[in-house]
């Protein structure tokens, strides 16, 4: 190393208020990196982080002409990027940055104040070995595509193609089904108002559907997403409805003709009722686009319908079209929004409840159906199939079925369980004032704007709400008896009631693994899509440009899956209104002198950055790995199996990594 090049190394040290100085002697870890080699000055505190510290530092770098920083504070996934701007605003390299995480990895697992400050000296040794090798970065820029892709139009998807599209850019809207609107179109009314849930969908799945700036695409499957942030490119699947979509008009005379009229269940109303096998989903559906169920339709699975398909004979605009193909779609956007929702959990999954044995066990979403005026029974609240238009008197509602609960692997609350509940009491008493309403219950949690005063309100109403978690559902005498304990009062019960509805909870979809595998994107201990930082970051992911919203993330309400939304839309018009994007400078490398072209590197890249590429070597064509540098995210898994060591990645070169270990492993 030149002497011109002679690190000057300051090291800070912050005392996190005491979430470090309570475990760790900060005067002592200063005092002690004033002494290794290299290091120019040694300060600590309060909070580096702060305006004040960062000053300290910017004023250092100045005055004593520093070229290396090392801050030992918390996890450089909390503040790596604010110490970088203020080496920056100093006029250094950002990337002249090293940060010793004395907090999560020190502090945090200690309790001995003399076992953690010696710790602490370890990493700020090793952080200070590593910080003399570092070497300038320099990020690159790529423009921005200025279009997104949301996958999924339940409102999530609804409401950040509409912000995305009203701020002026393109938005490529896909649905999987023939509709948008998600499992908000089959909800009846929304808690705490009690405001009709269609009547404030339908308005913005219209606005959807006529936005100059939004191409809607349901019935549709996104199928590969190649590139990187600001220049994703986009293949979809949009499926055969074998109806031509610019000639129906959306009459509805084809479902009325269809030989299997009112035959085949309809998922919308969760079978309670039945549609035809050429379908709208609902009346409210957007597009107003009928389709032909492939699995159903007696002319696609068998070749033939009666003497003639009596769908085709019955479309005046000669809309049906049994020969139509499924069109594959290709596009670039710059950014993408993952709104894919959630599912239901099958209450099957709890035998003791007798969910598939017994007609009169409904699910939450079920009884939505039921109550609607847009439902199977038009709104009458009645017993299961089979038992004609018996009206109950007896209903119970059992909450967290499938929400924290070990045994079904969901021990995080679904948040919506609580109030959706209350909600169906409330509409089970309105419609039925005499009717015995009781609510089983481990704990109530109304955490939400107005919805302690909702809980209040129906319980003045006569719901009656007992604290206990029942252990198995049985029939006697034509009713249903549940078995439970009050455990308020130590009382063991047996009520008999008509029906029992589940508070079902919301679990991750099943399909998330092709969502996964499309944009790479990781799942935390509950399943749900993983988010950058569950507090300063929560829409966005690992892969730049990629955000999450609504239910895709973890439950959450209407209110907040819109909230979320809105903040994923604003995440990616930030990206697309500043035309560039920086791309990541700590990216790898090959030495492709060393390079041997086995391809290993190739089949373990996660995100497809590193091809092998043709080099003329000595007069020979041979094959070696190259990165690309805009779709490599650092994550280093290449240069962990290259069997060569051809492969580096910058700022955590072997070079650098074992001068860290050779110090941590010392005396």
């Amino acid at each position: 190393m030149s002497m011109n090049n002679k690190p000057k190394i300051g090291v800070y040290v912050c005392h996190c208020g005491v979430n470090i100085s309570k475990t760790v002697d900060v005067n002592e870890l200063t005092e002690y990196a004033k002494q290794l080699p290299y290091v120019e000055v040694a300060r600590d505190y309060s909070y580096m982080c702060s305006d004040p510290g960062q000053l300290l530092i910017k004023e250092d770098i100045k005055k004593n002409g520093l070229n290396r920083v090392v801050v030992a504070a918390c996890s450089p996934r909390m503040h790596e990027l604010t110490f970088r701007r203020a080496l920056a605003g100093a006029g250094l390299n950002p990337y002249y940055l090293e940060i010793a995480n004395i907090r999560e990895q020190c502090s945090w697992v200690h309790k001995d104040k003399s076992e953690g400050t010696a710790k602490a000296k370890k990493l700020v040794s090793a952080a200070v070995a590593k910080a003399r090798l570092l070497e300038p970065l320099q990020e690159k820029e790529v423009s921005v595509e200025p279009a997104t892709l949301i996958i999924g139009g339940g409102i999530a998807g609804i409401q950040a193609a509409l912000d995305i599209a009203g701020a002026g850019f393109k938005v490529y809207l896909v649905e999987k089904t023939p509709s948008i609107g998600g499992k908000m179109s089959q909800l009846d009314k929304t808690f705490p108002t009690l405001d009709c849930s269609a009547c404030i969908l339908t308005p913005k799945m219209v606005d959807v559907a006529s936005h100059p700036n939004i191409e809607l695409m349901t019935y549709s499957q996104v199928e590969k997403i190649s590139g990187y942030v600001g220049n994703f490119n986009v293949e979809v699947r949009k499926k055969a409805r074998f109806v031509d979509f610019e000639k129906c008009t959306g009459c509805g005379v084809c479902a009325e003709e269809c030989r299997l009229a009112g035959r085949v269940p309809s998922e919308f109303n969760m079978e309670l009722g039945n549609r035809s096998a050429v379908y709208l989903p609902f009346p409210q559906a957007v597009p107003a686009k009928y389709t032909i169920d492939p699995q159903r339709c007696l002319m696609l699975t068998r070749g033939k319908c009666g003497k003639s398909p009596k769908c085709a004979d019955a479309c005046a605009p000669g809309a049906i079209d049994f020969e139509q193909k499924d069109e594959i779609k290709e596009f670039k956007v710059g950014t993408v929004i993952v709104a894919t929702g959630f599912d239901v959990f099958d209450a099957a999954r709890k035998p003791e409840y007798g969910y598939s044995d017994y007609d009169n066990v409904l699910t939450g979403l079920e009884m939505e159906r039921l109550i609607s005026a847009s439902g199977p029974t038009g709104g009458k609240i009645v017993l299961g199939k089979g038992e004609g238009e018996v009206i109950p008197r007896d209903i119970a509602f059992i909450k967290c079925v499938g929400s924290r609960d070990k045994s079904t692997g969901n021990e995080y609350c679904s948040r919506v369980c609580c109030m959706y509940t209350a909600k169906l009491a409330h509409l089970v008493k309105e419609k039925i004032p005499e009717a015995n309403v009781k609510v089983y219950y481990m704990d109530v949690r109304a955490f939400g704007k107005g919805f302690e005063e909702f809980y209040d309100r129906v319980r003045r109403e006569g719901v009656r709400y007992i604290r206990g978690n029942p252990s198995e559902i049985f029939k006697r005498n034509g009713k249903l008896v549940i078995k439970v304990e009050n455990t308020l009062n130590s009382t063991p019960l047996e009520d008999e009631v008509d029906m029992v509805v589940l508070a079902v909870g919301l679990e991750p979809r099943k399909d998330a693994r092709e969502v996964i595998d499309l944009l790479r994107l990781s799942q935390s201990s509950d399943r749900f899509f993983l988010e950058a930082h569950p507090k300063l970051a929560p829409v966005d992911t690992a892969t730049e440009g990629v955000f999450l919203a609504g239910c895709a993330q973890g439950p959450k309400d209407i209110p907040d899956t819109v909230a979320q939304a809105k903040g994923a839309a604003s995440s990616a018009l930030v990206l697309m209104a500043s035309g560039k994007v920086k791309v990541h400078a700590q990216i790898s490398f090959v030495n492709e002198a060393t390079c041997r072209g086995c391809g290993y590197c190739v089949e373990i890249c996660p995100y497809t950055a590193v091809e092998l590429v043709t080099v003329n070597k000595m007069g020979n064509e041979v094959l070696v790995a190259r990165v690309n540098e805009a779709l490599c995210k650092g994550c280093g898994a290449c240069a962990a199996g290259c069997l060569s060591g051809s492969i580096q990645q910058k700022s955590f070169m072997d070079s650098q990594i074992l001068q860290q270990i050779a110090v941590l492993g010392g005396k």
